[in-house]
């Protein structure tokens, strides 16, 4: 299991991200726009430099669903190996089966 403190901390990430997507959005648009005057795109960079860091999308960190580990995650259904591994075994995950050679 995981830090308590890490899975709160990414999912006060997703929150921020979640709440500030629009407004990122809007200003990287403004300040990636070669036909607006250097002064406006410059002002909507320094706006989006004065927004947390904790807003941004790329600082989330994909984290198992039941035990928050963040190595050796499956996007696809969205937890580590080793859960899945334990799910599987036990015939939880839906056509998973245990390889044998």
């Amino acid at each position: 299991m995981a830090k308590t403190s890490m899975v709160e901390r990414d999912l006060k990430r997703r929150r921020m991200t979640k709440r500030d997507l629009t407004k990122r959005k809007e200003l990287k648009a403004i300040a990636m726009d070669k036909t607006l005057p250097m002064d406006e795109r410059f002002t909507a960079t320094l706006k989006l430099a004065s927004m947390p860091r904790n807003g941004s999308k790329i600082r989330i960190h994909n984290r198992c669903e039941l035990t928050g580990r963040s190595r050796g995650y499956y996007r696809k259904i969205r937890m580590s190996r080793i859960a899945m591994r334990d799910l599987g075994n036990n015939g939880l995950i839906p056509g998973l089966v245990k390889s044998s050679w």
